[in-house]
């Protein structure tokens, strides 16, 4: 559980529980780890991989909401803090090897180790400054402009990402991304 709490240190005790709640798992790609409509009681630390969740919309459109790989966390957090079921699907696009915890074993966490919930209060805070910063690029930026800062931010994964992935994560068509991806590489 190091590599999940890095910059924690843990008594030989608190090292029991945290492995005790953690349940590791590997993914195959392709694999479905959640559809829209099922329930979210967990959440996932992604120890190895690439995963994304997507939305698709009631006419099929699909949507990309996030990215996951290494050292990231993924769920449909909508659906995991509101206790509903979920809206999103997560797919497995590179083999993966995660560690799933449950809502009420994180909350078991929290009570038994405090700082546990320090840390899971900061990547919260972190990630919802991520998601505001992502939805004011897509209201203020231009597709070009949205697409080199995925490139920076993705850079280590695009690889691994079909062109469809990336378009919908940025809002644009494969077509669109094609054109971009041609300007920017006559520039």
């Amino acid at each position: 559980m190091k590599e999940i709490f890095k910059d924690l240190s843990f008594s030989d005790e608190e090292v029991m529980i945290i492995n005790s709640v953690f349940h590791k798992e590997t993914h195959k790609k392709g694999a479905i780890l959640l559809k829209a409509g099922d329930s979210v009681d967990a959440q996932y630390y992604i120890e190895s991989g690439c995963l994304r969740s997507f939305y698709n919309d009631a006419q099929g459109k699909e949507y990309t909401v996030q990215f996951g790989y290494k050292d990231w966390w993924i769920s449909d957090y909508t659906a995991f803090f509101s206790e509903s079921k979920s809206i999103m699907t997560i797919e497995v696009l590179e083999e993966a090897t995660l560690y799933k915890i449950s809502k009420e074993d994180k909350e078991f966490l929290y009570a038994k180790i405090p700082k546990v919930e320090t840390f899971f209060r900061i990547k919260l805070e972190r990630a919802f400054a991520g998601f505001q910063k992502r939805i004011l690029a897509n209201l203020s930026q231009s597709a070009t402009e949205r697409y080199i800062n995925f490139v920076k931010s993705f850079h280590n994964i695009e690889q691994c990402l079909k062109n469809y992935h990336i378009a919908s994560y940025l809002g644009i068509t494969t077509e669109s991304l094609s054109r971009i991806r041609k300007e920017l590489s006559n520039n």
